[in-house]
């Protein structure tokens, strides 16, 4: 396996008063690897995708990227323009150079991939939140990105249309084809997983999900263990008291 995001001693500074949300952030992502990223509210997750996007600048160490590496970046609360679900996916890949018949068709078949081929021309705002997020994921699906980025995915979501959407992240990240899109061309070669990395509130999503999950507590990385070593108490309190901590106040 080879990495295709890295960050070595990555501190960030927000705000007037330049506070540290991420303080000497060192992490490997590899490739096909499903990373979950817990903590309490504050501890620097929703910062360290930003930083893996590209979105916010470190005031020290560095980021690596793989060449020509397509990330897409799913927030807890999706930003929607004004305009029907489809232009909300279409204009995406328009931005990114496609001429604009391609980018519906593009737009059409991410639609029906998430269950919203009906919504095509419903305005994105007045769809339901489950609707609205499984909206975000076509878009960030329509760009075949090879890592996903999503924050608290389902956090706003209830039971029904959480699973829903769980549903649809398991399927991406392992590369799998919606069942309404041609089959690859012969020679050409099969959708293979691809790398998720998440944060997450509900620790049976991270189990269910992940493959390693990654603890920080005041923008620090605590602990980063395969995800069984982090749901095993015994093994868990060997690598971070403070990790262990939090899955005892966390769990049942």
């Amino acid at each position: 396996m080879s990495p295709c995001l890295a960050l070595d001693d990555v501190h960030v500074r927000l705000g007037r008063a330049a506070q540290a949300a991420l303080s000497g952030v060192t992490l490997r992502v590899q490739v096909g690897e499903r990373v979950a990223l817990v903590g309490a509210n504050g501890s620097g997750k929703s910062t360290l995708l930003r930083v893996l996007m590209g979105l916010l600048p470190v005031q020290q160490g560095q980021i690596w990227r793989a060449p020509d590496l397509r990330v897409a970046l799913v927030f807890q609360q999706p930003y929607l323009l004004r305009m029907s679900a489809l232009h909300n996916v279409a204009l995406a890949l328009w931005w990114q150079g496609r001429p604009w018949r391609q980018a519906r068709e593009r737009a059409q078949q991410a639609l029906h991939a998430v269950g919203l081929g009906g919504c095509a021309h419903r305005p994105a705002r007045t769809l339901s939140g489950g609707q609205q997020q499984r909206l975000a994921l076509a878009r960030a699906w329509a760009q075949q990105p090879h890592v996903w980025l999503l924050d608290e995915p389902t956090a706003s979501l209830d039971p029904h249309a959480s699973a829903e959407v769980e549903a649809l992240i398991r399927a991406f990240a392992a590369g799998a084809a919606p069942a309404d899109l041609a089959p690859a061309a012969p020679g050409q070669q099969a959708a293979q997983g691809r790398t998720l990395v998440f944060s997450s509130h509900h620790l049976g999503q991270v189990r269910r999900l992940a493959s390693r999950v990654v603890y920080l507590e005041a923008g620090r990385i605590r602990a980063d263990v395969p995800v069984d070593v982090f749901f095993d108490a015994q093994r868990l309190g060997q690598h971070s008291r403070e990790a262990l901590a939090f899955l005892q106040a966390e769990m049942p």
